[in-house]
């Protein structure tokens, strides 16, 4: 299938990594030009070397406003097809671990930046009456999962954004919609399984298999399948989709609609 994407320019949050990097590469594979921005500088340098015609690097946190501003500024007066909103999560804990500090940076690490950056780009996007703004967050914003609740809060708020601008701007030809990863083979899963491990006094390899036995279809996920329906969300094949959070987790979320 040609998801006609060739040349086609895309912004993608956490490219070195995780779901960020799966879904750049997939990007690239199908002929775009990938703005890619991780805070790690020899990882992004190596992976723009790798890709040298399709990969302009930017170095630096996504969150951060003055990182937001350079990139308006990369993009320029050229088209911007698409950004994958993307970027690392909170740390994992109760609800009586919490201080309201945590809920302070979390606010700004989970809802904030996010805000700031669709401000930032929705004016090129209406005005060229296309766009597509892809945001990776979690399953629980469906079915919320325990040790992480500053993840259960704030990335509801995110989703409760995303439908709502959804409504507003989907005749100016652009669509917003969320994906909500179950358990995949990335970093942030590692560190739910570490958390779970040190409060339950078991084996790293013990919550681990008690985590996939919630899982029907018995394994982690890939972050290269997780890529699969991202690049296709991202693509102009996917225009009478938006306002929706998609659950990318092998079954997990229990719920009908899930």
């Amino acid at each position: 299938m040609d998801l006609q994407l060739k040349n086609k320019l895309f912004l993608v949050g956490g490219a070195t990594a995780g779901f960020g990097n799966a879904v750049a590469r997939a990007l690239i594979h199908e002929g775009a030009n990938v703005i890619a921005v991780a805070r790690g500088e020899e990882k992004l340098r190596e992976f723009a070397d790798r890709f040298p015609e399709n990969v302009e690097a930017v170095c630096g946190d996504i969150t951060d406003s003055e990182i937001i501003q350079a990139i308006v500024e990369i993009i320029g007066i050229r088209k911007l097809d698409g950004v994958l909103v993307n970027a690392g999560g909170p740390p994992a804990k109760s609800f009586l671990e919490t201080t309201l500090e945590d809920w302070d940076t979390s606010y700004f690490q989970l809802l904030r930046w996010k805000i700031e950056i669709v401000k930032a780009l929705l004016p090129r996007f209406r005005e060229q009456q296309y766009g597509r703004i892809l945001f990776v967050e979690s399953i629980s914003v469906k079915q919320p999962i325990e040790n992480l609740v500053l993840s259960n809060s704030l990335r509801a708020a995110v989703a409760g954004f995303v439908k709502t601008l959804s409504q507003e701007v989907g005749k100016d030809g652009i669509t917003l919609n969320l994906l909500a990863p179950g358990y995949h083979e990335t970093d942030a899963v590692k560190r739910v399984i570490k958390k779970k491990s040190e409060i339950t006094g078991l084996a790293y390899d013990e919550v681990a298999k008690n985590l996939l036995a919630q899982v029907p279809v018995g394994r982690m996920g890939k972050p290269d399948e997780f890529a699969t329906l991202a690049v296709w969300l991202l693509s102009p094949l996917s225009g009478y989709i938006t306002g929706q959070t998609i659950s990318v987790d092998g079954g997990r979320v229990a719920g009908i609609f899930g």
